[in-house]
């Protein structure tokens, strides 16, 4: 099972929160971010199994992370407040493992897609 987590969100109450989650159940975040430029940096430093990253950052989409990350060995989940079906045609487009509204994050959710 993968170990290692980054978390990239521009809300650190969310990053605390889902920080505090992930743990409690063995996952070791080893590192946050809170905007595109310093996820894609973060996760090739870090190089974390997976990356749990918010679609809506205050410099760029998710989406476009997660397209950066393609060859990063990491697996990419994407999490957002948004509703699944207003991001249906780019979630299925999309690199990502998958998808979790931050509502339904758990360790059991996170663990179904990766």
């Amino acid at each position: 099972m993968p170990r290692t987590v980054v978390i990239v969100d521009d809300h650190a109450p969310f990053r605390a929160s889902a920080r505090r989650l992930l743990e409690v159940e063995g996952y070791d975040v080893v590192g946050e971010a809170g905007d595109a430029a310093s996820a894609v940096e973060t996760v090739e430093r870090l190089r974390p199994d997976v990356v749990l990253l918010d679609v809506v950052l205050p410099d760029g989409s998710g989406f476009d992370v997660a397209e950066r990350l393609v060859g990063s060995d990491a697996t990419v989940v994407l999490v957002s407040s948004h509703d699944r079906s207003d991001l249906a045609s780019r979630l299925r487009r999309s690199s990502a493992a998958g998808f979790i509204p931050k509502d339904e994050l758990s360790t059991e959710t996170l663990a179904e897609l990766v």
